[in-house]
């Protein structure tokens, strides 16, 4: 009776977080949550959580339980809806992953120009004409043509 109450309590607990996770829209966390929550309460209705006390007995009263108790079929129900739960949070989270993926065409994992040194040298080792750090280009001629617009603000509010 007590390991019924503490399986029903671990049920009751795992749904309340299942149904906190959809309602913060982590439907596949949820489904997985409940899934798992299902399994307490299933294996106590299906009389399988207290099988091990007594083998002799326990075993001879789950036999005939199994076939005509309710109780012990809707453990069973119980048990296969977490188990479709679970194997339907994991075929929609490899659909997802392999539909965020993209297929074969992966992004590479460093850019091309990653490999590049930071402080304008160039790959293989000799200092030559690379983009300045940051791989920004600086403007030909001279530095003045940078600040043209700013100053053309400034002039507008008389500063």
């Amino acid at each position: 009776m007590f390991t019924t109450t503490v399986c029903a309590a671990l049920s009751a607990a795992g749904l309340a977080i299942a149904f906190l996770s959809a309602y913060r829209r982590k439907f596949r966390r949820a489904t997985k949550i409940a899934a798992l929550s299902l399994v307490p309460i299933g294996l106590a209705m299906a009389g399988l959580a207290e099988l091990g006390r007594e083998v002799g007995e326990a075993t001879g009263d789950w036999a005939t339980d199994l076939a005509f108790d309710p109780t012990v079929w809707g453990g069973f129900g119980v048990l296969a809806v977490a188990v479709v739960l679970w194997v339907i949070q994991r075929l929609v989270g490899e659909r997802s992953k392999r539909k965020a993926g993209g297929g074969a065409a992966a992004a590479p994992a460093a850019a091309p120009a990653a490999s590049r040194p930071a402080l304008g040298g160039r790959a293989d080792g000799a200092a030559g004409s690379a983009p300045a750090a940051g791989g920004r280009k600086q403007k030909s001629g001279s530095g003045d043509e940078d600040f043209s617009d700013i100053e053309a603000i400034l002039k507008k509010h008389g500063i």
